[in-house]
């Protein structure tokens, strides 16, 4: 089961668990689904939040990158005329929209991370509890974990173990992976697992192992999902109708950080310059509910996942959507296109 944002446990059976839509209760709240809206499930997965809106009367577009889970979702969409489903990333949306829903919708749920049902799949490469190949693609194409960790220059690997595992140790890390792969390139999970755990140790006192950092960097950066959802937002700003309603829920403090950084920009009117007053006058695009929700008691119990939620909400406003600007510049980071050919 996964507890954080790529930590595994094993239920008390040793069976995998089903995936859990986190927050369910108060992520249906904040969208508040009507018969006869259109709402976007960003995020399809396993189909828990797009049900929980089905049952609303609310029509549903998922969108899911990771072929396996469109595949899966065959009998609830035979089941079910209100649903629409789309191969494609959260970070399209605003294309998607405009073809499959007319350019606008009522709202729009991200659920930002890897799900279960990717963990409990040892050939996927995400968990280090089970051996694997180093892939972690979720959408099985493009370069995989194991392309980055063999091709990509030390310091610039360091520099993606540091600011997305925001792993403290990430230089010795990145040295002791140049070493290695000099003798043998990294194919599978529990290699690279090894490797981490020999650099740092393990204290019994420690919570996590001590590769979870790494494997949470390689995997957000593999997906490019901060820059997904920084597109992801920019886009939903775009297509929510006047009083559409916006929820994310996120499993990370960069992941929140972006979060709460969008939705206070846009819902904040900039102060006016008498220099440029048309310039930098902006009206608020989101009605923020600023305060991030997070798992009870009871559902961390039940689902673990939970207890690293936060959900972030906004209702949309009137004012035109903001010039889109430059979404990710924050993410100061090499980018996969640019990654090294093999030898």
């Amino acid at each position: 089961m996964m507890t954080d944002h790529g930590t595994v446990e094993e239920p008390a059976d040793g069976g995998p668990v089903r995936h859990i839509p986190v927050l369910l209760r108060p992520v249906l709240e904040a969208l508040d689904p009507r018969p006869g809206e259109v709402v976007v499930d960003g995020t399809f997965g396993a189909g828990g939040y797009s049900a929980a809106l089905l049952a609303s009367g609310a029509s549903v577009l998922g969108i899911d990158r990771d072929p396996t889970a469109i595949a899966a979702a065959a009998p609830m969409l035979a089941a079910h005329p209100g649903l629409r489903l789309v191969h494609g990333r959260f970070g399209d949306l605003r294309s998607i929209v405009e073809t499959e829903a007319d350019g606008a919708v009522d709202g729009v749920v991200l659920d930002i991370g890897v799900s279960s049902m990717q963990i409990d799949e040892a050939e996927r490469g995400f968990s280090f509890q089970k051996d694997g190949p180093l892939d972690m693609r979720m959408s099985r194409s493009g370069p995989s974990a194991a392309d980055v960790v063999n091709r990509l220059k030390v310091g610039d690997l360091a520099r993606v173990l540091n600011f997305l595992g925001e792993e403290r140790q990430a230089g010795r890390i990145a040295r002791a992976i140049e070493a290695r792969r000099a003798e043998r390139p990294f194919e599978r999970t529990l290699d690279l697992a090894q490797v981490v755990g020999r650099v740092l140790g393990r204290s019994p006192k420690d919570r996590i192992d001590p590769a979870t950092r790494t494997f949470q960097a390689l995997r957000i950066y593999v997906n490019d999902e901060l820059g997904e959802l920084a597109r992801a937002l920019v886009a939903a700003e775009r297509v929510l109708k006047p009083g559409g309603r916006l929820a994310v829920v996120t499993f990370h403090s960069l992941e929140d950080r972006i979060v709460k950084r969008f939705l206070r920009d846009r819902s904040e009117a900039a102060s006016t310059s008498r220099h440029l007053p048309d310039v930098q006058h902006k009206d608020r695009t989101f009605e923020s509910r600023n305060r991030p929700v997070t798992g009870e008691e009871d559902e961390i119990a039940s689902n673990p996942r939970a207890r690293s939620a936060k959900l972030r909400s906004a209702v949309r406003t009137e004012a035109p959507a903001r010039a889109e600007g430059e979404a990710t510049d924050f993410i100061d980071l090499p980018s996969l296109a640019d990654l090294p050919s093999g030898a």
